[in-house]
């Protein structure tokens, strides 16, 4: 009887063609590590050196601001602070003759700011946004003056406003002797000429809000009031401008911290005497004065940042009610 020698066929182990390189499979029992220590490590460093910075530079300083808002503290060792509840507040709002006008000082401050610094910035976008020559040119003329520090316009304006050799006088001939404005010593004048250089420099920062804002207008738009006859003037007013609605938000917001928060200006012209009295530098010369009271200024400094989140806080509800709406 023959047998059958005919054996089934074994399958034959795979083998990559020469030249292909061979494919490692990953263990089936875990996943490869996306970060290796030292990337975690260096993410750490960049998220955590940054995050305590601001923890100890804003909100730890501000949370000691307002505690000792409710002291008396000459700054000299932490066993002289002594609770006196509502007393500082007490005396600011009723005994301090500096108080009442520094508010009025920064209110005109805001008025001066949102009715001749911004249109003119919105002029200034309308007319950049039509693609004249130059316009980068321009835009950069017009943006410098914001990307200047402070301290650096408060000098340069001081030199314009110098009574000897200064540009005004020169120009109206009031620098010689009997004929002298002196447009940073006079209380009649001094903030005025502070709002001026404060102006100069805000109507730059419209300009690039307003351009950006005007950036975002659908075309379409305007081709669509052109076919209907409309004028340039009666685009802008009744189709481009409400839709500037929401850079009109920012702008105002932003309008009313630059007020609140005005100070090195103030400070270079004449340390915020004779008429420039501003909120910020009452804080500043109470904590860092001659005579340091640092429960008195910690109190002006909580009614400014009262100030200052009646106005945000609203603007960031609203924020993220148009998100969820959206």
């Amino acid at each position: 009887m023959s047998t059958d020698t005919t054996k089934s066929p074994q399958t034959a182990p795979l083998v990559p063609p020469a030249g292909t390189a061979s494919v490692k499979k990953r263990p089936a029992h875990g996943h490869g590590r996306l970060l290796t220590r030292r990337d975690r490590i260096t993410l750490a460093l960049m998220a955590g050196v940054p995050t305590i910075l601001h923890v100890a530079l804003v909100w730890l300083t501000a949370l000691a601001s307002i505690a000792l808002a409710f002291t008396t503290w000459d700054g000299i060792g932490f066993d002289s602070i002594t609770w006196v509840g509502l007393q500082n507040f007490r005396e600011l709002f009723t005994s301090n003759p500096q108080f009442w006008p520094a508010v009025e000082h920064n209110v005109i401050w805001f008025v001066v700011l949102i009715l001749l610094p911004t249109p003119f910035g919105l002029f200034l976008a309308v007319q950049l946004d039509k693609r004249i020559r130059f316009s980068r040119v321009y835009q950069t003329a017009f943006f410098l003056p914001v990307v200047v520090s402070l301290a650096v316009t408060g000098f340069v304006w001081q030199l314009v406003y110098n009574p000897d050799t200064g540009l005004i006088n020169s120009l109206i001939g009031a620098n010689k002797p009997g004929h002298y404005i002196d447009w940073i010593g006079n209380p009649d004048l001094n903030l005025w000429a502070v709002l001026v250089a404060a102006s100069w420099r805000h109507a730059g920062y419209m300009m690039i809000l307003y351009l950006a804002g005007l950036k975002s207008v659908d075309p379409s738009l305007r081709e669509a009031c052109a076919l209907d006859g409309a004028s340039e003037w009666q685009t802008f007013k009744n189709v481009i401008f409400p839709t500037l609605r929401p850079t009109n938000t920012v702008v105002l917001v932003v309008t009313i911290i630059e007020a609140l928060r005005a100070f090195d200006l103030v400070f270079v012209f004449n340390k915020g005497a004779q008429g420039t009295e501003l909120l910020s530098i009452l804080v500043t010369n109470n904590i860092i004065g001659e005579s340091s009271r640092i429960g008195y200024g910690s109190a002006i400094a909580v009614v400014l940042l009262v100030i200052s989140l009646a106005v945000i806080i609203p603007y960031l509800i609203a924020t993220f009610r148009k998100e969820r709406r959206a």
